[in-house]
């Protein structure tokens, strides 16, 4: 191929909104754009024998990370993979999957960043960092409603696997460019979620202070940008509110876009309804401009990857 893919990794917890947030991802850079990886894939017994042996899937033990290593070695230089499938629903292996890397590639699941090797491969590394008590809300939903667990069995899951979590999934955090917690304001636990990103200097991030001086007032105080740490460095914090408007949002992804002549015609819902959909708790289609946001700067980094390598 005459090109170097761009790999993408997401990384979070269980039912944390990775799968939500590559599918707007995948939109703005054209399916047909993006090949699509989940580590889970890469486990290294089923279902039965995790019980029989009392591991979880978040155990790197649990896990073929070397596999995983080299697969993303390849992928990085263009050349094809057999990828293993785990069934999420049966808890059982299918047939690999022959998989030919595209102009991009969105590497999701729960240990995307366990190894240095690993995470040398990708362009750019986001970490999803829902609350717990949120996460906990979605998990329960999909698995119940996908997954045929009961609430119970689903609860109980979390419970057995919070030790894991605590060792190997949220240390991964410190290790993004990108943190991306959506959380819900006092007024709506459930629904119409803020987006809360913490961006560090590991990569340029677009300058969102002339951004927003170059907006009108419209931004104000619908998104937000200041200075914190996270995990004890220094970052930028770039706040969306769950109540800003199509019209406030459309702004400040149009100035985003500028620059990336690409992203023109998806810097708005207007221009790719699909950016921003998310399924409510009764199955309705919703629309949430912050997580528009958030897909579409994703995107921008991806774009910019090219221009850098």
């Amino acid at each position: 191929m005459s090109y170097r893919p761009i790999i993408l990794g997401i990384v979070g917890d269980s039912a944390a909104g990775k799968t939500t947030l590559t599918r707007g991802i995948a939109q703005v850079l054209g399916p047909e754009n993006v090949t699509i990886i989940c580590t889970d894939d890469y486990h290294r017994y089923d279902r039965t024998q995790r019980a029989e042996i009392g591991i979880t899937a978040l155990h790197p033990d649990c896990n073929y990370l070397d596999i995983m290593q080299q697969h993303l070695s390849l992928l990085r230089t263009g050349q094809a993979i057999l990828k293993p499938i785990y069934n999420h629903t049966t808890g059982a292996f299918d047939p690999p999957e022959y998989i030919k890397p595209s102009k991009f590639v969105i590497v999701e699941g729960l240990l995307g960043y366990a190894t240095r090797t690993i995470r040398d491969s990708y362009d750019v590394k986001v970490y999803l960092a829902p609350p717990e008590e949120l996460r906990t809300q979605w998990k329960v939903k999909r698995d119940t409603m996908k997954r045929g667990y009961t609430e119970e069995q689903v609860l109980a899951e979390i419970s057995k696997r919070e030790p894991d979590s605590e060792e190997f999934i949220r240390p991964q955090r410190k290790f993004a460019d990108v943190v991306v917690s959506f959380y819900p304001p006092e007024e709506d636990k459930e629904l119409n979620l803020s987006v809360r990103l913490v961006l560090r200097p590991t990569i340029a991030h677009p300058n969102f202070t002339e951004i927003l001086d170059q907006g009108s007032e419209n931004f104000k105080p619908a998104i937000r940008l200041g200075l914190d740490r996270d995990m004890g460095k220094p970052v930028d914090v770039l706040e969306v509110d769950s109540h800003a408007t199509s019209e406030q949002v459309n702004e400040l992804e149009m100035i985003l876009c500028s620059e990336l002549p690409h992203l023109r015609g998806f810097c708005s819902t207007q221009g790719n309804p699909e950016i921003g959909k998310l399924i409510g708790t009764t199955g309705e289609v919703l629309q949430s401009y912050p997580l528009a946001l958030t897909q579409l700067l994703v995107a921008y980094h991806m774009m910019k990857a090219i221009h850098v390598y």
